[in-house]
């Protein structure tokens, strides 16, 4: 599904004309590739090297952001105001390596790396899902797609895919795994669904700028949900609910997706701001997701085993 006809590269924007149109409910496979020319020039040859980067880089040049991303998908039927509910129902490596990136004055930490510039090639084996680190180490994986989105409002015309924002985007939440289901606000006819940023492995705050970029292929079902609205992303996984809120300033964030799960507990389990706000501080966790994309993340997370009893 990767070719120069379906994908756009570091943005999203609400006039981009759909390559797809489904109805709600149906089932979507859909490919990805995470990179850039320079970064695949330092490649080595055991590793493989997808013809879709080649055919992607001879018509796409890059447009705001780093997010090689597929789509638009149009819902059929959805409209402003609507939530389209993303059930993730499947994650697979599509190429046995990835890349880690260190980039002058970006990251957590830009003081400490100010002058450094690294590209770190990964292997992955995708046998036993690990990553064989340069040090010795092998890290087990856990793929997702870093960029889950709708488009944006259309007065907002083109945006970088970098930032994360109310439509989704570059949420870097490694909870938005095989089984999980991300519910995101829709803002224009069709929804206009985009993804991209495969990750073959993140921990919570992406700290030195990426995590394991690499290609992923996934499997969604794309329902439309009218009888539900939403101010921004969330989720949930089989375990937990999960809201998401997103600012430069960490603290604001974090208030934000704190008062949606204050919300969430509403209507989930009838309970007052009060018992709501007690019961976040007894059993929930706030997790900072990212660090790294301008407006930085936080995800709250509570179990559903405290909240239906």
């Amino acid at each position: 599904m990767v070719s120069p006809d379906t994908v756009h590269w570091g943005y999203l924007d609400s006039g981009l004309p759909p390559i797809l149109r489904v109805r709600s409910g149906d089932h979507v496979t859909i490919d990805a590739i995470s990179g850039s020319a320079e970064i695949l020039a330092g490649v080595d040859a055991g590793f493989d090297i997808l013809p879709d980067y080649g055919a992607v880089f001879d018509r796409h040049r890059r447009v705001h952001g780093p997010h090689i991303l597929t789509g638009p998908i149009y819902v059929e039927g959805a409209a402003p105001g609507d939530t389209l509910e993303v059930r993730i129902l499947d994650v697979r490596l599509r190429q046995n390596w990835g890349f880690n990136l260190i980039l002058p004055l970006n990251g957590t930490l830009p003081e400490d790396f100010g002058e450094t510039s690294r590209v770190l090639h990964i292997a992955l084996n995708i046998d036993d899902m690990t990553a064989q680190m340069p040090w010795g180490a092998n890290l087990p994986l856990a793929p997702f797609f870093g960029v889950l989105a709708t488009a944006p409002p259309r007065a907002y015309g083109s945006v970088t895919s970098l930032i994360p924002r109310e439509f989704g985007g570059n949420l870097d939440n490694k909870e938005l795994r095989p089984g999980a289901t991300l519910f995101l606000p829709i803002f224009n006819e069709g929804a206009l669904f985009s993804v991209g940023d495969g990750h073959a492995v993140q921990g919570d705050g992406e700290v030195c700028t990426t995590a394991i970029e690499t290609a992923l292929q996934g499997t969604f079902q794309l329902v439309l949900r009218k009888d539900l609205r939403l101010k921004r992303p969330r989720a949930e996984t089989p375990t937990h609910y999960v809201t998401m809120a997103f600012d430069v300033d960490l603290d604001t964030a974090a208030k934000e997706a704190l008062r949606d799960m204050l919300d969430l507990l509403g209507e989930k389990a009838k309970l007052s701001r009060e018992d709501a706000y007690t019961l976040v501080s007894l059993a929930g966790d706030v997790h900072v997701t990212q660090l790294v994309n301008v407006n930085k993340g936080i995800h709250v997370m509570i179990p559903k085993a405290v909240v239906h009893f």
